[in-house]
């Protein structure tokens, strides 16, 4: 497998879960601004809409989208937790909080990355944003994970997008001016994060750590 990346971009979600599962898979770099790969070629011949994360398998098909490519990806080592398995309740409840972190959370950072632009709306994001997290923290009051006690696909991706609020390791790269100020819970499950070996080994390897 090839996994497509930006460093500290939404491609960090799927390359922690390939860590925390051992899976073998080669990173191709990816320059976001240009679109472009390290050997300069065309990174639009791979994903047509120029951005990360893309998961190119052996035999040469390519899954976009962060949330497909993570349970791809689960499933490929079911026994690890990663993602509970098809045709269950609970996996209906892990693509809740995925598509809730896409929609509600990922979606709402667009503006604050191109603030300039949005003028106003980009405070109303903040303020949607804010109200996103203070609920997510409020979630994890009542349990370790946000699935409860075990480390699912859902917490790779909050990792990442908690990481542009506050972490300067991500907003190097993706500096929003967002912060998480007052969210005790939130803290306390992103330490729990920043100590999983998976996830050192990932933020490590793009130059993150």
């Amino acid at each position: 497998m090839k996994l497509y990346y930006t460093p500290g971009a939404c491609s960090l979600f799927p390359h922690i879960i390939i860590r925390e599962l051992e899976l073998s898979a080669e990173l191709v770099r990816v320059d976001l601004k240009k679109r472009v790969l390290e050997d300069g070629a065309d990174y639009r011949t791979i994903n047509p809409f120029g951005y990360v994360p893309a998961l190119e398998l052996d035999n040469g098909t390519v899954l976009l989208e962060g949330p497909a490519i993570a349970q791809y990806l689960a499933d490929q080592k079911p026994e690890k937790g990663v993602a509970p398995s098809n045709g269950t309740l609970e996996r209906y409840q892990l693509q809740q909080w995925l598509n809730f972190l896409a929609t509600e959370v990922h979606k709402g950072f667009s503006p604050l990355f191109h603030a300039q632009v949005a003028g106003k709306y980009a405070e109303i994001a903040s303020q949607k944003l804010r109200a996103r997290f203070e609920w997510i923290d409020e979630q994890l009051a009542k349990r370790s994970y946000l699935m409860g006690d075990s480390f699912t696909a859902a917490d790779a991706y909050l990792f990442v997008m908690t990481g542009w609020c506050s972490a300067s390791w991500i907003t190097t790269y993706f500096n929003t001016g967002f912060d998480l100020n007052g969210l005790p819970h939130l803290e306390a499950w992103y330490g729990r994060m920043r100590e999983r070996a998976a996830v050192q080994q990932a933020l490590q390897e793009e130059g993150l750590a």
